[in-house]
């Protein structure tokens, strides 16, 4: 029922009742009358209440949320731009957003605040457990749709194998990193060192070039990041690759993706898997994707691209699920 409409059955109610309650004076009547006034009312409130503008609009943007994995200029600078060539090609408004940590970003797709996510293997895994998110790109470096993890130390810091890191002092990405974090957390176990009891000290540094610049100033002696994140603070310290070196590397990691809302409408999601794609082959999109993760393409993918991971997890004793409850 409209608005229109409900305000026409409100006063044909209210006329009939109230002369009919007032000839009969019943108390009855009267009840009656002021319970379909109630129902009305609540109709009515339904009806006339502001409609949410439609996904898209300037009032209601596409939301696409990034994590701060790498410089986080860099980050806003390149997905900015892609949010405006994503605008371009869609028709429609989308807004670039910044979360201050891979599980923000994991939470805000989950309350509908985000509809795409540049999420990591682990944040993705768990927005896939949780919230129903899906991904429909993976990104793609070095011509691989996988990298693999390292761990660092300076080179003048005597450490030569990973039982040389016991006792010493580390530093993480984010817990939610998969290079930065769990990976390199399987492979010290495997090598006999427990990082939740082996350090002297442990330290979240909230992004991979935060971690190398920490190893390179000496407040850790070691270090968690992708390969090879050196690389990105090479500008600011061209000697990194001398003064930190790789110590050891994890297994396979699948990529980055792009992951969409579970309630994202199916020709929506489409259409923004095709334009990202397109944009991915123009000069302009492929300047803004090596800006903001060093990306230098994208390719389809399905949640299955991530099976052999969860396996490899499920191998090492790792549970997503025990991750879902936290």
């Amino acid at each position: 029922m409209t608005c229109p409409e409900v305000w026409n059955k409100i006063a044909s109610v209210a006329s009939g009742a109230t002369e009919t309650s007032f000839e009969e004076e019943s108390m009855r009547r009267l009840t009656m009358f002021l319970l379909c006034l109630a129902v009305i009312f609540t109709l009515m409130a339904g009806a006339c209440a502001p409609k949410k503008p439609p996904l898209g609009s300037e009032q209601n943007p596409i939301v696409m949320v990034f994590v701060p994995s790498g410089e986080s200029e860099e980050i806003k600078r390149g997905g900015e731009k892609l949010a405006e060539l994503l605008s371009q090609k869609l028709g429609l408004k989308v807004k670039m957003n910044m979360a201050s940590s891979s599980a923000a970003a994991v939470e805000a797709m989950g309350a509908g605040q985000a509809h795409i996510g540049w999420l990591n293997t682990l944040s993705y895994l768990l927005a896939h457990e949780k919230y129903g998110v899906d991904v429909i790109l993976v990104t793609v470096r070095f011509g691989q749709t996988y990298y693999t993890g390292q761990i660092i130390v300076r080179a003048d810091s005597g450490i030569k194998s990973i039982a040389d890191l016991k006792g010493k002092v580390m530093c993480w990405v984010d817990p939610l990193s998969t290079s930065g974090y769990l990976m390199p957390r399987i492979l010290l176990k495997a090598n006999g060192i427990d990082p939740d009891k082996d350090f002297a000290k442990t330290v979240n540094a909230g992004s991979h070039p935060n971690v190398v610049k920490a190893v390179y100033n000496k407040d850790c002696d070691a270090g968690a990041t992708y390969v090879d994140a050196r690389g990105v603070v090479e500008k600011d310290l061209p000697d990194v690759k001398e003064k930190v070196i790789q110590l050891a590397f994890t297994a396979k990691i699948p990529n980055d993706n792009v992951s969409v809302v579970k309630d994202l409408p199916a020709d929506l999601r489409e259409k923004i898997k095709k334009a990202l794609l397109e944009i991915a082959q123009s000069e302009e999109g492929a300047q803004a994707l090596k800006t903001v993760y060093q990306i230098e393409g994208l390719q389809e993918a399905q949640d299955s691209f991530y099976d052999e991971f969860r396996a490899q997890l499920s191998a090492s004793g790792y549970k997503i699920e025990d991750l879902v409850k936290r």
